[in-house]
């Protein structure tokens, strides 16, 4: 029942956008916009960028909180209903944090990948970062994954997701690991100009 209201949605959605390019970003509780409204997360403030622009793209906001790596292509699957033409990766923070084996999440981006592009989407990566108390190997090998990736599936890399967000108090809510809903201003102006060449 659940999986068809799920499906249910995205056909719906796609009705929606009839006409529209649509950039899936399928992420975590960073893309959802953890505590924040729908209206204030990267993907909305992206959309409207895109709008302002005059580019006609709808932005499908694919993040769950406390998604990883593992859970992606299953996720894409249902979201691929949608027909978006380029896709946003934006999974692996959960990973690092959780200390999966880099070869796993490496492996689980790798099919994300290869499944996008059998689809015919255009894929950026969005590289993470982790808290460097995970020790000075597992952090420099973590961050290492993405642009390794986008070289070999020459894809478009976003170098960090949270470039000039992340550690900065004002621009994060209590938690100090989310932002707010100025924080996700600067993270959407940082995906634009990572991505408007593909646009």
């Amino acid at each position: 029942m659940l999986k068809t209201a799920f499906l249910l949605s995205i056909f719906l959605l796609s009705l929606s956008c009839f006409g529209q390019e649509k950039i899936l970003i399928l992420g975590d509780s960073l893309t959802e916009g953890h505590q924040l409204d729908k209206s204030d997360s990267f993907p909305s403030q992206l959309e409207e960028i895109l709008i302002k622009e005059k580019l006609n793209y709808k932005v499908l906001n694919g993040g769950v909180s406390g998604s990883t790596t593992a859970s992606g292509l299953s996720r894409l699957k249902w979201f691929l209903k949608a027909k978006p033409s380029i896709i946003i990766i934006a999974l692996g923070a959960n990973d690092g944090l959780r200390g999966i084996k880099l070869k796993e999440s490496k492996k689980n981006l790798e099919d994300l990948i290869i499944k996008s592009k059998e689809h015919g989407l255009k894929v950026v990566i969005a590289g993470m970062e982790i808290p460097p108390n995970y020790g000075k190997e597992y952090t420099g090998n973590f961050r290492k994954i993405f642009p390794e990736l986008a070289i070999k599936y020459k894809a478009t890399l976003i170098p960090f997701l949270l470039k000039g967000v992340a550690g900065k108090k004002e621009l994060n809510i209590e938690d100090g690991i989310h932002p707010n809903a100025k924080g996700y201003g600067i993270i959407a102006r940082t995906v634009f100009e990572e991505i408007k060449e593909i646009l």
